[in-house]
């Protein structure tokens, strides 16, 4: 169905027969003035407070998508005609909207107000239209699906009500505006990553080299280890995960509060302050302003929303970390859509040639491809999850829940069938920049997500943790730090294996060079990321230093302590004795403490390259290996305790060597 008939139509079948001659003929009105007046800038902008257009149009549906269609676009209180817009559809809209009008005075006369059968009574009905099939095999189909408007309705299947149902339709055509805005702002505003001179800028800071040759050894090493791998990933895959970790631990830093910049000292918020002209020019339209406990001297923390200026600055919180992280990305060839959380994160969206699919990255955290880790991990209650591009703005939420039904119950700011044709309307708005090629390629890439959204993913076995960037304090009150009971994985436990029982020897080592740990007693077995085999952890990440080629785990960046324990369950087993390798590194006045418990007993541990053999804990059946972290000096006191520490390429050496024999 052609958009200009698709439009009327809905504004048709959604109102009574006397809210469409009536908002139909305002929209004549408006065709009119314009198509014989086309010179005339008075004629190109409607006033969205005006009386006539907030009584009769703007609670009337479909009416702001007429405008829309025409070519009007939003304009603060207006909305605006661009002088270069062609009046082509305006005209077919003008034409349908006569014909409709006409047919309708023909039969009850021109001023009547009962109702009258609609020219397309014999093949529609008055009931809100669904929205259109999520097949984007069509010209007028190629926007996100509501993954479950072809969901059977049984007893326990139940279609979630409608969020909006006890909203008029002023209060809903206002929220719609709202978040038009929204999308229409963000559209504007990733254009800027296409900036040539930017990028050129971000390439001559990342050190692009080093990241390259790091993405080839491992591509080497996971050929050697896995060479059926390769088909699902490649040298470019690496290399996004290189950026990623470069970005969050060499790069970028956190900033919950400013620290003085006279003294040094720990600062209080204290408000906001008025933007200088040179902070707007960087789009730091808001300031934080602080004050210093120590010498009480005021500190303006602008939130920048430039890239460019982020390049410099280096520093912010998630807005900033994705603004900067999508523009790098793009700098070095991949493509990325910047991807905006209704519920207040953001984050960046990489197209992985090889694996023909989206993946999610967000530099806050060095995550890749783990969309469930808000909800699941940081027990976020997602409702729009919304990706932006120069190509295209998408409804990417589907990818970000496990729990679709329970989150559309909670999408009440717009009508899904009004989010879907807004996110059409924008795509064929930008077909004709694009080559055919690129516009089959693009239609391709939707059907491979259509196909992906439609099928609910779960989280088991990702180890989806909460929030760890931010202080404690800040992730509590955002409610990121997980759900008190975890939705995903417990606590680790090692327990013992027949074969482990029967040789009396437990032996597990953990490589960081690898991410990876080793269980010889058990036929090899490879478990991947330090923390998959944690009981606890606090304030802990993997550090890769780029340019001295050495990886470790240290403390979250700004922390004053971190602490990491593994647990151990050796059940109708006696430990006779155990041989541990701690292998860490402090320094300035950095203290790294090990401690190996027993309900019992205890023994303290001295960090060492080598084996040492402890027997304090001889007879018990369980263990707990506890590390604290603290100290250090200055700003980077949280690198001044490393544990692991070892260089990228040394894949032979383990620095935690845990071994235990039993009587």
């Amino acid at each position: 169905m052609a958009p200009v008939f698709t439009t009327v139509k809905q504004l048709l079948e959604e109102n009574s027969e006397q809210q469409f001659l009536d908002a139909a003929r305002i929209l004549i009105k408006f065709a009119d003035n314009v198509i014989n007046n086309p010179n005339e800038p008075k004629y190109r902008k409607i006033r969205l407070g005006n009386p006539t257009v907030e009584s009769k149009l703007l609670p009337v549906a479909g009416a702001l998508e007429c405008l829309f269609e025409m070519g009007f676009v939003e304009d603060e209180e207006f909305l605006t005609l661009p002088g270069n817009t062609s009046l082509a559809t305006m005209r077919q809209i003008h034409s349908e909207l006569n014909k409709y009008v006409q047919s309708m005075e023909k039969v009850n006369g021109p001023s009547s107000s009962q109702p009258a059968a609609s020219p397309l009574t014999s093949v529609t009905t008055r009931a809100p239209p669904n929205p259109p099939q999520n097949t984007p095999t069509s010209a007028t189909t190629r926007a996100p699906p509501n993954p479950l408007q072809n969901t059977p309705t049984s007893a326990t299947t139940r279609a979630p009500p409608n969020p909006l149902q006890n909203k008029s339709r002023q209060q809903i055509t206002e929220m719609e505006r709202k978040f038009f805005a929204k999308i229409e702002n963000n559209l504007i505003h990733v254009v800027i990553y296409e900036d040539p001179r930017l990028q050129q800028k971000a390439r001559s800071i990342i050190p692009v080299e080093n990241l390259k040759t790091e993405a080839h050894v491992k591509l080497e090493t996971i050929k050697k280890t896995d060479s059926s791998a390769m088909t699902s990933i490649d040298f470019r895959d690496l290399m996004l995960l290189e950026l990623l970790a470069w970005f969050k631990n060499s790069f970028f830093h956190w900033v919950d509060a400013p620290k003085c910049d006279s003294c040094g000292g720990e600062t209080q918020n204290v408000g906001m302050a008025e933007p200088t002209t040179d902070e707007i020019r960087w789009q730091a339209n808001r300031v934080e302003h602080y004050k210093c406990n120590r010498c009480q001297r005021f500190v303006r923390f602008p939130r920048y929303n430039h890239p460019e200026k982020l390049l410099e600055t280096r520093c912010g919180r998630c807005g900033e970390w994705a603004n900067c992280f999508t523009l790098c990305c793009r700098s070095v060839g991949f493509e990325a859509r910047y991807v905006l959380d209704w519920t207040d994160h953001v984050w960046t969206e990489v197209y992985s040639e090889v694996q023909k699919r989206w993946l999610h990255c967000d530099p806050c955290e060095n995550v890749c491809d783990k969309p469930l880790l808000y909800e699941a991990g940081w027990g976020k209650k997602l409702t729009y999850v919304l990706a932006f591009s120069k190509d295209e703005v998408q409804d990417v939420s589907w990818r970000y829940s496990a729990k679709h039904t329970e989150m559309l119950s909670r999408r009440n700011e717009c009508r899904e069938s009004w989010l879907i044709q807004v996110i059409h309307r924008l795509w064929k708005a930008r077909e004709p920049q694009n080559s055919t090629q690129r516009n089959e390629e693009m239609k391709n890439r939707l059907l491979t997500e259509l196909v992906e959204f439609m099928s609910p993913k779960s989280g088991d076995g990702q180890n989806l943790t909460g929030r760890s960037s931010g202080s404690l304090a800040w992730r509590l009150a955002r409610g990121e730090t997980g759900p008190p009971t975890s939705l995903n994985t417990e606590p680790y436990i090692f327990k013992l294996s027949e074969v482990e029982r029967k040789s009396k020897v437990f032996h597990v080592k953990y490589n960081c060079a690898r991410d990876e740990y080793i269980r010889i007693s058990k036929n090899g077995e490879v478990t991947k990321s330090f923390s998959a085999c944690v009981n606890k952890q606090q304030n802990v990440f993997r550090k890769e230093e780029s340019d001295w080629k050495m990886v470790y785990l240290a403390r979250s960046e700004g922390s004053t302590t971190a602490s990491l324990s593994w647990k151990f369950d050796f059940t109708g087993m006696e430990i006779d004795n155990v041989e541990i390798c701690t292998s860490s590194q402090t320094f300035e006045n950095g203290v790294i403490s090990w401690r190996l418990c027993s309900e019992n007993q205890c023994a303290i541990l001295t960090d060492a390259a080598e084996v040492k053999s402890y027997r304090e804990l001889c007879g018990a059946e369980e263990m707990t290996l506890t590390v604290m972290m603290s100290g250090g000096k200055g700003d980077v006191a949280w690198q001044h305790t490393q544990l692991f520490r070892q260089k990228m390429d040394n894949m032979e050496f383990y620095p935690l060597d845990i071994k235990v024999y039993f009587k």
